[in-house]
């Protein structure tokens, strides 16, 4: 697994290490059956899964689709991006003040996931300034 180029792309993203990178290449799995960088998202469980007709709530639709373990990585790799990335720092915080705390730091695995998806899919090294500027 260390040797992989998609794992080498991950580990540039501030957070994410040999365990984590690993968990998340062998949970996604095979990058080519996810036709978007949403429907990635989606099956890390980093979307809601809600119902909206008119701008009303029809319904909450199926919350536990998805894969849990995926979900599980992103969000401690946001936690340790927080920690260690002063940018994604500052953009929690932000997102923090007007936010609670679990909802930001789910925005904050939500941008990571998305990134991920672009980091296995073409490879190349994590840009936080696109990411979160």
């Amino acid at each position: 697994m260390r040797s992989t180029p998609e794992l080498q792309a991950l580990r540039s993203t501030p957070g994410i290490g040999v365990i984590l990178g690993s968990t998340i290449l062998l949970e996604t799995g095979e990058i080519s059956r996810f036709e978007s960088v949403g429907d990635y998202a989606s099956y890390c469980r980093m979307v809601e899964s809600t119902r909206l007709s008119n701008g009303k709530k029809k319904g909450s639709g199926n919350a536990k689709c998805g894969n849990r373990y995926l979900s599980w990585a992103w969000i401690e790799a946001a936690n340790f991006a927080i920690r260690y990335s002063p940018e994604i720092r500052r953009w929690f915080d932000r997102k923090a003040s007007k936010k609670p705390r679990p909802v930001a730091i789910k925005s904050v695995a939500h941008k990571l996931a998305r990134a991920g998806y672009h980091l296995i899919k073409d490879g190349g090294h994590f840009d936080v300034k696109r990411a979160f500027g």
